[in-house]
Order: structure tokens, then sequence, then C-alpha cells
């Protein structure tokens, strides 16, 4: 088993190394300047990673398929997202979609 001690010590390193992270972009983006071509393959990067994060959590739940309920949630909430609707709309109304699709039966 584990001591609390060392568990204790563990988070506090991560927090602090998470911190610096986070801290360390805006100290340092003055300093580091990355070619137009490397800014552009970051942002594509973020929006591949983002998509394929999207993708796995809409289709495949414990190692299977999730059902229809969950993706036709997500393409709802996609449709309000794509009209720019607020964010709280666009959650609310996935959540909501998902939710009437499962009490009406659909997997």
């Amino acid at each position: 088993m584990i001591e609390p001690a060392v568990l204790i010590v563990a988070t506090l390193v991560l927090a602090a190394g998470t911190y610096a992270f986070r801290v360390a972009g805006p100290l340092l983006r003055s300093r580091v300047e990355l070619s137009p071509r490397a800014e552009r393959l970051m942002t594509t990067a973020t929006v591949v990673l983002l998509t394929a994060l999207v993708a796995t959590t809409t289709f495949t739940e414990g190692g299977g398929f999730a059902g229809y309920a969950r993706p036709a949630g997500v393409i709802a909430g996609g449709v309000l997202a794509w009209f720019r609707a607020p964010f709280v709309a666009v959650v609310l109304t996935a959540a909501a979609t998902a939710a009437v699709l499962r009490l009406l039966g659909v997997p």
C-alpha cells in the first residue's frame, strides 16, 4: 500500500509541474518565435486531436458502439455550435436530445 505522504508529495509535484507548463506559455511567447508553417501545423494538430477525441467519445463506450442516441445528441449540439449558439444552449440541447432518445428506447 502506498503511504499517504507519498501520494501528497506526488500530487504536489504534479500540480507544480502543471502550473509551470501553464505559466511557461505566456512567459515564453515573446521569446520563442515559430515559423508561419509551424503555427499552421499546430493549429491543424489541435483541430485533428479535438476531432479524434469527439469521434471516439461519441461512437464508443467500453470498447463497443455507444448506440445511436449519443451521436444524435452530438449532431444536434454540433448544429447549434455551427450557428454560434451560446455554449450552454449547445450542451443542454445535446444532452436533452440524447436523453429523450434514450427515454424513447433508442440505444
